[in-house]
């Protein structure tokens, strides 16, 4: 707060002296032969730096010194080459400007928030990004508290590490890949606890039990995978490969801080993140990845979500059109309802042509004559009632693809007929509905596993799983992925076989594969082919390997 406190003392003169320094810089920028100009920026920034490092204002100052950087860099009579350095330099002010404004309105220092534009100016002179760790302190020498792990044959360990790692290797091309990045982190969240089982009562092992911490959390807090989280897994991943190679393996500094900075950041109540911030001493952060959210878009413009909102605003006219549309056939309708209805209408055919859903909006296009024609002399007809109905039905189906990840481009229904896409709309939605239930009837399976083995061995908490899994089965013919369905069938078998209609329970490395074998095929109903494109059949094979590691062939 020192220094939130000390920006009152000199706010005027500072923003006066940013003023300046962008008002040079905008000069230099049009007369580039006038190098005058450039040193007056550059004595500004200098200026600008030592206030701020007078003050400490930690996250300002490093930001200040990447902007006065960057603009000793750039020559006099600078050529086109040096537009995006320039264009850099300029934003950088702006946002500095903003977070220091910021603070004088919310009273809180968020250094963090200013790590986007510092790592712009550093890619920009060729230094490397700073770590989204960088102001996150932490002790990283903490002991893990001692545990008991079951022996397990060296030889099936590294096999069983070889199949956990293609698990994170598959969950993570999920995870860098698609808009929905749940799916993948799950099937990599899974693949490190695996790996802490296999490996934590090592010292090598430390990597993949704070992996596992970090992954839970991120899960936990739903965290927003931004491009130094995505960095940070992939990193593991390699971290991974050294790991397997080499018993006397650390894992870096800096990977271990960041892992725990996420799990700082998420405030997760998971088991494994619990345990890791008792162990570090991890206190929660005076900011969350929400306020990181918002802090970002303040300063850098607007954010990612623009079409949901478009969506959102769309579906409350088109609500409001419906609401009119009922009133009308009721025959409650106001004086004015008709005109109003022209009105709205019309307004909603022009908003969809903005946004791309050129067939939507041409749909509604052909029934603006006709609804013109409507008054409480002459009302609609029941047929044109209808129609109009109809139409709207699927104008909203059209407006739901606007917010829907990994959907074909609306603009695409244009050469087809109104009908033929709001069936092909319906058909999705009730594919959306069995895929939904089908995930729904794994992830309670696995559950009652989990409840069964922790009560030693209980059949009660397995009577409805064979049961689910077959309705999971038919769902999954339906979807048309028969391999899944056969690989479901084939887990649904084992516990029937193998857990309630045997005296005893299986080993706990079995009870694992047979999570692993449902938590791939999880993995592959949310991300491998929910609406479209070809099954997954490396998420597949993956499962099928569990399944055959059960000791039972593939269901028919």
């Amino acid at each position: 707060m020192a220094g939130v406190t000390s920006l009152n003392l000199v706010r005027d003169e500072l923003f006066a002296t940013m003023a300046e320094a962008e008002q040079n810089l905008e000069h230099f920028i049009a007369e580039r032969q006038n190098g005058s100009l450039l040193q007056q920026a550059v004595g500004n920034l200098q200026q600008v730096r030592g206030t701020l490092k007078l003050i400490e204002l930690t996250g300002a100052e490093l930001l200040a010194q990447e902007i006065l950087r960057l603009g000793m860099d750039v020559p006099v009579d600078a050529g086109p080459e040096r537009d995006d350095q320039l264009t850099a330099l300029s934003g950088a002010l702006h946002v500095l400007r903003s977070y220091l404004e910021g603070l004088d309105v919310h009273r809180q220092e968020i250094p963090e928030l200013l790590l986007p534009a510092i790592n712009d100016l550093r890619r920009s002179v060729g230094q490397p990004a700073l770590p989204a760790s960088f102001f996150f302190s932490v002790r990283l020498d903490q002991a893990r508290p001692p545990r008991d792990v079951a022996a397990v044959d060296p030889r099936a360990r590294q096999a069983q590490a070889r199949l956990l790692r293609h698990m994170y290797q598959l969950g993570l091309v999920g995870f860098l890949r698609d808009d929905n990045h749940q799916p993948g982190l799950k099937l990599m969240a899974r693949a490190l606890a695996r790996f802490d089982n296999l490996f934590g009562h090592e010292p090598r092992g430390r990597l993949c039990w704070v992996g596992a911490g970090a992954a839970e959390a991120m899960l936990d807090g739903q965290l927003r995978p931004r491009e130094s989280t995505r960095k940070l897994f992939s990193r593991i991943d390699r971290e991974l490969k050294l790991l397997l190679g080499n018993e006397g393996y650390e894992v870096p500094r800096h990977v271990l801080k960041e892992m725990l900075y996420l799990i700082a950041l998420a405030d997760s109540s998971g088991p494994r993140a619990t345990e890791l911030r008792q162990v570090f001493n991890l206190s929660p952060l005076p900011f969350t990845d929400h306020m990181l959210e918002e802090g970002y878009q303040r300063l850098a413009g607007p954010g990612q979500a623009v079409m949901r909102s478009l969506s959102t605003a769309i579906r409350e006219e088109l609500s409001a059109v419906q609401d009119l549309l009922d009133l009308i056939g009721r025959g409650t309708a106001q004086h004015d309802s008709f005109a109003m209805l022209h009105s709205q209408l019309a307004k909603l055919t022009k908003t969809l042509g903005m946004v791309g859903l050129i067939s939507a909006a041409n749909a509604l296009q052909e029934q603006l004559s006709q609804v013109a024609t409507w008054s409480n002399e002459q009302p609609a007809a029941a047929p044109a009632l209808e129609r109009l109905a109809e139409t709207l039905l699927y104008v909203e189906s059209m407006v739901a693809s606007l917010d829907r990840s990994r959907r074909r481009a609306p603009t695409a229904a244009a050469s087809t007929g109104s009908d033929t896409s709001f069936m092909l709309h319906q058909l999705n939605e009730a594919r959306i509905v069995v895929s939904d239930e089908a995930q729904s009837g794994l992830a309670l399976s696995k559950r009652a596993i989990v409840a069964y083995l922790e009560s030693g061995g209980e059949k009660l908490h397995l009577a409805n799983v064979p049961h689910s899994l077959q309705a999971v089965r038919g769902g999954l013919w339906f979807l048309g992925y028969e391999r899944a369905a056969r690989l479901v069938g084939s887990c649904g078998d084992f516990i029937q076989w193998r857990m309630l209609e045997s005296e005893r329970m299986p080993a706990e490395p079995l009870l694992e594969t047979l999570a692993d074998a449902l938590t791939s095929l999880e993995y592959f109903l949310e991300d491998g082919g929910r609406l479209h494109g070809e099954p997954r059949d490396d998420v597949l094979d993956l499962a099928e390997r569990s399944v055959q590691a059960l000791g039972l062939p593939v269901a028919c």
